[in-house]
């Protein structure tokens, strides 16, 4: 059976601790508008802050789970007891509104999945799944030239064969959002996850730099040849202390396929060509209204509980019993992909590199926040998902 799990009300007394507020209770917290008010003001503080102070962005981590614990809380008091402006908030989310399954003509969910934000492992999970719940699973095969970004023919070409499967079927693939309904096809399920952006690239630096990664390339393409030994052993704080052209991070500049790794937006973006340069506004704005009009669950790694409960009650056909199967084997599915040869980074320079991907932090919380919302409209008791 997996570890044991720590119920989120005993992280919340230690995460209330590290940000001063030791002593409190979340039912008495929910109800005191004062003290409220206070720790939303702090939250706004340190969310205006996140960029110049490391310290300050650690508290933020901790004040989310807290927020969403405390809207929780609320629905266990009496309507009078809740802030009013508050109240009408929680009360006006609708589960149905803020899940765009309904919006599916065909039960096949698309996994166009981000790397390096678990999805080796949600992969394994939806394979599990599919012999629990009785659907096709199919994944698109090792390339050597990894293409995330289409021409119209091939976008065309692909939708086509994600919808040509056997429903219910779920299809997995590394590649930027795609419009099926563009080209008159039934739109799929779609589902995603991200991952912070600064955690995730520096994830990605060091895969593409170990061992077992070019073993498993060589073995499918024999003729591709060995990366330079020095760029190998190059590591991510000098890579970014000495301002290598590798770790710069420059807003508007372009790459294209699967080498732009340095953000998870372009993949909920698409593939016009306004999608390609770094961290701008205009394709921030682009993978957000995807997000919106097109996805069913956006899932957060570091939510990982938040995330299972949402599928599972957005998407049953496929995700019933995510969360048992997923903490039953616990221990192997926290072992796939795994990365021995990746070094601690220190602090300073993961705030350095944040100074740059503005917009892709602020995508991955507005993701967050999302997932949040969809939790919250299930209106589900603090303990259902075992957090």
């Amino acid at each position: 059976m997996g570890r044991p799990r720590r119920r989120r009300v005993d992280n919340n007394k230690m995460d209330l601790r590290e940000i001063g507020w030791d002593g409190m209770d979340l039912i008495d917290l929910a109800g005191d508008r004062d003290q409220w008010r206070a720790l939303v003001n702090t939250e706004m503080r340190l969310f205006a802050s996140r960029h110049t102070s490391n310290l300050e962005d650690k508290r933020l981590s901790f004040i989310w789970p807290i927020l969403l614990d405390l809207s929780r809380a609320w629905m266990t008091l009496p309507r009078a007891s809740a802030p009013a402006s508050i109240a009408r908030q929680l009360e006006s989310l609708d589960a149905r509104e803020l899940n765009n399954t309904r919006h599916a003509g065909i039960e096949v969910v698309f996994f166009n999945r981000v790397p390096k934000v678990g999805s080796q492992t949600f992969m394994e999970l939806l394979r599990r799944l599919s012999m629990k719940n009785i659907f096709g699973f199919h994944r698109d095969h090792i390339q050597r030239v990894e293409t995330i970004r289409l021409a119209p023919s091939d976008q065309l070409n692909l939708a086509t064969h994600v919808i040509s499967y056997k429903p219910p079927a779920v299809y997995v693939k590394h590649v930027c959002f795609t419009n099926f309904t563009q080209y008159g096809l039934p739109e799929p399920i779609y589902v995603n996850l991200v991952r912070d952006p600064v955690e995730r690239v520096i994830s990605w630096y060091y895969y593409v730099r170990a061992p077992w990664y070019y073993v498993e390339r060589k073995q499918a393409f024999p003729d591709i040849p060995l990366p330079d030994p020095y760029w190998l052993k190059k590591d991510f704080e000098t890579c970014v202390l000495q301002g290598d052209r590798e770790c710069r991070y420059l807003e508007g500049e372009s790459h294209e396929g699967i080498g732009d790794h340095r953000r998870q937006s372009l993949f909920f973006c698409g593939h016009s060509e306004f999608c390609t340069p770094f961290n701008t506004l205009g394709a921030l704005q682009r993978a957000k209204k995807a997000v919106e009009r097109h996805y069913a669950v956006v899932g957060v790694l570091e939510d990982l509980n938040s995330t299972l409960t949402v599928l599972e009650n957005y998407i049953p056909l496929f995700f019933k019993g995510a969360t048992q199967v997923y903490w039953d084997e616990v221990d192997r599915f926290t072992r796939i992909n795994r990365n021995l040869f990746k070094p601690p980074v220190s602090e300073e320079v993961k705030d350095i590199v944040r100074q740059n991907f503005t917009r892709e932090v602020e995508f991955y919380q507005f993701c967050r926040q999302r997932l949040h919302r969809q939790l919250l409209a299930l209106r589900l008791p603090a303990t259902h998902t075992g957090e």
